[in-house]
């Protein structure tokens, strides 16, 4: 009987030691295409020909991140400004020095529940995030 437990912990181990890089490799490249995707979005908001990042440029966002295997309907973004003004309205660019800020959020999917082979529960609520600010530089 301890020869089987002995050998249920050693397969659950080995298991985790096996395959708990790879998933730790998928959730380092999803930060960083989160990351990555979060700067180009700024830099093309805040450029001078824009000074917002409306629905639009959110959409082909989404767009792109889905070509990389995220779910659109799982991201969230979340943008605003510096002052507090609103930094989503197309109408109303903000002024060149004002800072646009962004957060995109996507949850962990299920990533880290290898983890549990060796003890470790995964909070299902947390999430991968990406965020920055960059000053606009648009001028009216």
């Amino acid at each position: 009987m301890k020869q089987i437990l002995v050998f249920l912990l050693f397969s659950g181990m080995f298991c985790w030691l096996m395959f708990s890089p790879v998933y730790k490799h998928v959730l380092v490249l999803r930060q960083a295409l989160l990351q990555q995707e979060a700067d180009y979005l700024l830099e093309v908001g805040a450029s001078g020909r824009y000074g917002y990042i409306d629905e639009a440029l959110i959409a082909e966002s989404m767009a792109r991140l889905e070509e990389s295997g995220f779910e659109p309907d799982k991201l969230e973004y979340e943008v605003g400004s510096a002052s507090g003004a609103e930094a989503g309205n197309a109408s109303m660019p903000l002024a060149r020095g004002e800072g646009i800020k962004l957060i995109i959020r996507y949850p962990y999917d299920g990533l880290l529940n290898i983890d549990r082979l060796i003890g470790i529960e995964p909070d299902d609520d947390a999430f991968l995030s990406a965020s920055g600010m960059k000053m606009s530089e648009y001028v009216p």
